[in-house]
């Protein structure tokens, strides 16, 4: 792994509060975030190296070695920066839901777009398999969209697996784990637990991540290894097909009322002119460009060592 310097590991921080953030919003993913900001393939690659064998290391090599072995300098500061994250913006991101929602999605709706051109740019092979798979990840991650919410589940053992699942889509572009949350019925009882500092469902989500990062990272190692363009392929697809989750404008079909919050279970996507309430068109679209933007500044700011 590159050696860095304080001023680098601060803005790998700042990436992992931008991880953070988007995966608060139910329909973008983190990985997207760490695609365009240059540090996907060294975190899959980081998170494998997590393994019993590094203990053996610690023990007969010393501290440094594992250290180095682990890319510790960059996981803690990656993390640090989602954990911060997670725990300063999601009441921020929950307001801006709640009250903006079409700036929000319009926001993000102009950030997955420009993804997808940056991801899709990286294949640097086009055949007839790249242009099935691309849209067999398109039509996957669309399907994932339609599903209907889940009710809201509180249980130890399924908010664990919640986690699990959450973080494996978490790590791949175009997936929301937010979203796979929302699917799962989990969302809510894990986004309050984080309000409210319940720290017994903050840990068992937390340990459920773990789990499903150290399991799904050695797939994804596999996969960039092996079949990159393939891979590139899918995660393209994958990013393609969310858009229909995080179209601004939403026909809301059915909704549950949960203590003092409304979630949302069915929604159709219309067209900001058929949309009930103002659509607030101008700024969505001022929103959706700056989104756009960011991501090749994003680009231009990964590019510089």
């Amino acid at each position: 792994m590159e050696n860095r310097n304080l001023l680098q590991y601060f803005f790998i921080t700042l990436k992992g509060m931008a991880m953070g953030a988007a995966d608060v919003v139910p329909g973008v993913s983190g990985g997207t975030i760490a695609f365009i900001s240059g540090i996907y393939e060294e975190l899959i690659t980081s998170i494998n190296n997590i393994k019993p064998s590094l203990i053996t290391d610690w023990k007969n090599e010393g501290f440094k070695v594992f250290w180095q072995k682990l890319n510790g300098n960059f996981l803690v500061a990656l993390f640090l920066g989602i954990f911060i994250s997670l725990f300063s913006l999601a009441t921020l991101v929950s307001w801006l839901l709640e009250n903006e929602p079409i700036l929000l999605w319009s926001f993000f709706f102009g950030l997955v777009a420009a993804s997808i051109i940056f991801v899709g740019k990286e294949i640097t092979k086009w055949n007839l398999a790249t242009v099935i798979i691309l849209f067999f990840g398109a039509g996957l991650a669309y399907f994932i969209t339609t599903l209907p919410a889940s009710e809201n589940t509180a249980s130890l053992p399924y908010l664990f697996m919640s986690g699990a699942l959450a973080v494996c889509a978490m790590i791949l572009p175009g997936i929301s784990g937010a979203f796979i949350l929302v699917l799962l019925g989990s969302y809510k009882t894990i986004l309050d637990a984080v309000h409210e500092r319940d720290i017994k469902i903050v840990i068992t989500v937390a340990l459920g991540a773990i789990f499903g990062l150290l399991s799904f990272a050695k797939l994804l190692k596999w996969m960039f290894s092996n079949y990159k363009n393939l891979t590139l392929a899918l995660l393209t697809g994958f990013i393609l097909g969310s858009l229909n989750k995080i179209w601004p404008w939403k026909l809301i079909l059915e909704t549950k009322t949960i203590g003092d919050k409304v979630i949302t279970l069915k929604e159709q996507n219309v067209s900001p002119f058929g949309f009930e309430g103002d659509p607030q068109l101008m700024y969505a679209i001022i929103a959706a460009i700056i989104g756009f933007s960011l991501i090749f500044i994003l680009e231009k700011l990964a590019s510089k060592k």
